[in-house]
């Protein structure tokens, strides 16, 4: 695969502003600053990122400053309710089901819900 370098200058991170961020993503609330990061992304990522840059009026090191904190956020919720499912699971408050039972069981409510309809 190739791909291209792009070098992005990371400003200071407003911990005021979502504080909860810093501490969910990398464990700590004190992290003030990012270093200058280097990332390589496939030519037609580039293309778009610069065209987008030119639509919207914004720096592409905006762009990608910000999809990342979008990923990183949702990446911690996702984290957040794995564990917490993992911990019902755990402590015997949801029962787990088999994969093929549950999706026989969603398969004969719909086909009840359709059977009522008609």
């Amino acid at each position: 695969m190739v791909s291209t370098g792009v070098s992005l200058t990371m400003r200071t991170v407003d911990t005021d502003r979502n504080p909860s961020l810093l501490a969910s993503c990398f464990g700590t609330s004190g992290l003030s600053t990012l270093a200058d990061v280097e990332i390589h992304l496939r030519p037609e990522t580039v293309s778009r990122l610069q065209e987008l840059a030119a639509k919207t009026g914004r720096a592409p090191d905006d762009l990608v400053e910000d999809a990342m904190a979008a990923y990183l956020q949702e990446l911690a919720q996702v984290r957040e309710m794995l564990d917490g499912r993992y911990d019902d699971i755990k402590s015997g408050r949801v029962k787990p089901i088999d994969g093929d039972e549950g999706f026989a069981a969603l398969r004969r409510k719909s086909e009840e819900r359709r059977t009522r309809r008609s």
